[in-house]
């Protein structure tokens, strides 16, 4: 490949993903969604900022200490990239606030659902609260003062903390104290609200506020002088490099125990604050101006989840879409039955049900026939089903191998725990490869069938979470085609033993062995193969787009002739329109997370279609286990395509990425009848009732026969 490209060709990743962040708080305040929808925005908006300080900002900062003086392929120097993060991220919480005080909180009053400040309260409800703070929130705090003998304490991350100054009445001494609003405690109290016969007004208070309010009472001899309301969010980033680590399992929980005393990196506090406490808190954090984001308030604005999950009234949120079932599946006695009856099976979530994954699981342990059971587990649920029902598998003594990724960055704690509990029922854990992520989804079922050994596999690009799966959209294939099944048999040999990878997969591709060749070999086909008359068409849809190389072969391709649709929920690097015009980008944000991966490729009447656990960022294709497999089944290609085309249509929920790099409005109701997700859930209804119709069918014919 000759074709080279500069700078100007790419968006510095960081800024692509606030600009993702910024598609995700637009629709805190799209009018057209109700009120707690958008209330959920807010919160999702919040907490993915909460990530990007701990890991990339916490990342950058370590790059600029260590003297790194280099630049991303955008051409920012790390310094220039701090800047640039703040200059974009101020305007972007004036947004969030407005969206929130201006928009959702009135709206939600007009419904009554009242969150009322400190200096709304009234002397009935003021006594009302004092109550509840003396008999609920009294008991649960801890002042901590500063003082010769009481150095600075280690605050938690994330945790909403309350800074005082005093003078003590009899000394005069000047103290400085800490108390953390407890977070076992609801954020959001509800309290007695106006006289309302009809008993629809609900009220509510904050939690720090009430603390606030009463905070004389934790101090007794004391006269406060300042209050200051504060959170921290510290480098909770860690890389564990496995090599000697004799006990990873151990290392993992002493690091763990090590991020409450990582270095801050961002100071959160209210508009209006100032004084001696901000002065003295900044100097003992070690930070700088630039790591202070003064806010309208409240602090943690991601603990409206509690707030949506209290009053998720119908007139308040979104119409639910009821999980389609799987009729095929529905009817058989046995997954197996089904699979040998109607050939792979496609679930695709949250459209339809994750129970056909559960109920292969439970079914393999309790069917006499299954020999063995092997699993990588990502990211699953507190209460997990498909982990009770590898327990159970291993207490029926099958051979249960379970991958569990120690390294899942913020579920390390509890992978630990299901490791742990999986090891006790008599399950073989494996915990992960030494300098790799496992982050693929592979589930293998081998079965002793008519004296033969018959093997069955589920892939898919999402974990294996029943709770994520209601609201990620994503693609699994339950199948038993001899070629894959043999794949990931070897590929399980490669992570839970020292097999070597074959020399030849017979249908996947495998990172960090052979999956960005593989891409990038499929991209330069399309430009290889690309003629006037026949030129091409790459549609990619996925995560992320960061990989530099994925991204210079793709503008090869374009130039080439090679129509380029790429439909990329987050970061996208890309920036299209440099020389060619055939590189559509397209971001899709609505009530579900879109984190499919699938990936078209066609040329000269040839089509491929694959789906995947990779991103195209390095990391998916140099530090992980991923696995990249292909659809072979036509109905399912269909379906996919069919899917693909909603979202490329879609002119209501997604944004369009623009030369310059910014990102196209929607949200025209004009264009609410292209829904894409809305569409998807419809279409797969009806394909629910065609495969009620063909399971009818091979029920006659059996009937018969």
């Amino acid at each position: 490949m000759n074709f080279k490209i500069s700078p100007e060709h790419y968006i510095n990743r960081d800024l692509s993903w606030l600009d993702f962040n910024a598609r995700v708080l637009d629709e805190a305040g799209d009018s057209f969604n109700p009120p707690m929808e958008r209330l959920k925005f807010i919160a999702i908006f919040s907490n993915n900022l909460d990530e990007f300080f701990m890991v990339r900002v916490a990342g950058i900062k370590q790059q600029l200490e260590s003297g790194d003086r280099g630049t991303d392929p955008s051409g920012l120097p790390v310094n220039v990239q701090l800047a640039e993060i703040r200059k974009k991220l101020l305007p972007l919480l004036e947004v969030q606030s407005r969206h929130l005080w201006d928009g959702i909180l009135p709206e939600l009053a007009s419904k009554g659902i009242i969150l009322l400040r400190r200096s709304e309260w009234t002397e009935r409800q003021r006594r009302e609260i004092a109550e509840l703070f003396d008999r609920q929130i009294f008991p649960v705090l801890t002042p901590i003062a500063i003082d010769p003998s009481h150095p600075f304490p280690v605050l938690n991350s994330g945790a909403i903390e309350i800074a005082v100054r005093m003078n003590h009445f009899e000394t005069g001494e000047e103290i400085k104290a800490f108390v953390e609003a407890p977070s076992l405690l609801p954020r959001f109290l509800p309290i007695s609200g106006p006289a309302d016969p009809a008993g629809a007004k609900k009220c509510y208070v904050l939690l720090e506020d009430v603390i606030t309010d009463r905070i004389s009472s934790l101090f007794n001899k004391c006269k406060i002088s300042e209050v200051l309301l504060f959170r921290i969010t510290r480098d909770m980033d860690f890389t564990v490099d496995a090599e000697g680590v004799s006990d990873l399992l151990s290392h993992i929980e002493k690091e763990l125990l090590r991020r409450r005393k990582r270095e801050p990196v961002r100071l959160e506090l209210l508009k209006g604050s100032g004084g001696k406490l901000e002065e003295w808190l900044i100097s003992q954090l070690g930070l700088d101006k630039n790591d202070v984001y003064k806010l309208e308030g409240p602090l943690h604005l991601a603990h409206f989840f509690q707030l949506v999950a209290a009053e998720s009234r119908p007139d308040l949120v979104e119409a639910p879409w009821v999980p389609v079932q799987n009729q095929l599946l529905a009817d058989s006695d046995s997954v197996f039955d089904c699979v040998k009856n109607f050939g792979d099976l496609p679930i695709y979530l949250p459209f339809q049900s994750f129970d056909p994954v559960v109920r292969l699981i439970e079914e393999a342990a309790d069917d006499p026939s299954v020999l063995a059971i092997k699993q990588t587990l990502y990211r699953v649920s507190g209460n997990s089903p498909v982990v009770m029902a590898l327990m159970k598998a291993a207490m029926k003594k099958k051979q249960v191998t379970v991958i569990v990724e120690l390294k899942a960055r913020f579920d390390e704690e509890h992978n630990i725990q299901w490791a742990r509990q999986l090891e006790d029922a008599g399950a073989h854990v494996i915990y992960g490869i030494a300098g790799l992520k496992i982050h693929a989804k592979a589930l293998l079922i081998i079965r002793r069938e008519e004296g033969a050994i018959k093997r069955y596999v589920h892939l898919s690009t999402g974990n294996y979470n029943e709770k994520t799966a209601k609201i990620y959209t994503d693609v699994g294939i339950i199948s038993d085609n001899t070629e894959i099944c043999s794949d990931i048999a070897a590929l399980f040999n490669v992570m839970t033993g020292c097999s070597a990878k074959p020399e030849r997969w017979n249908k996947i591709a495998v990172a960090p062995f052979d999956l960005r060749e593989k891409f990038l070999s499929l991209i330069d086909r399309e430009a290889r193969l690309s003629t006037e008359h026949s030129p091409g068409h790459i549609i990619a849809k996925m995560n992320s787009l960061v990989h530099p190389e994925v991204i210079e072969h793709l503008y090869a391709a374009a130039h080439a002739g090679v129509k380029i649709d790429l439909i990329v929920r987050g970061q996208c690097c890309i920036k299209p329109g440099i020389g060619t015009d055939l590189i559509n980008v397209v971001s899709i944000v609505d009530r579900y997370l879109e984190h499919t991966r699938i990936f078209y490729f066609a040329n000269a009447g040839n089509e491929e279609y694959y789906l995947s656990s990779a991103d195209w960022m390095p990391r998916n294709l140099h530090r992980r286990i991923e696995v990249l497999f292909p659809v072979e089944d036509t109905k399912i290609r269909r379906t996919l395509m069919d899917l693909l085309k909603l979202e490329l249509n879609d002119k209501f929920k997604s944004r369009t990425l623009l030369p310059d790099g910014s990102y196209s409005k929607s949200g025209n109701p004009r264009f609410k009848k292209s829904r894409s997700q809305e569409l998807s859930y419809e279409m797969l209804k009806k394909l629910s009732k065609a495969g009620a119709k063909k399971s009818e069918e091979l029920t006659i014919h059996k009937l018969k026969h």
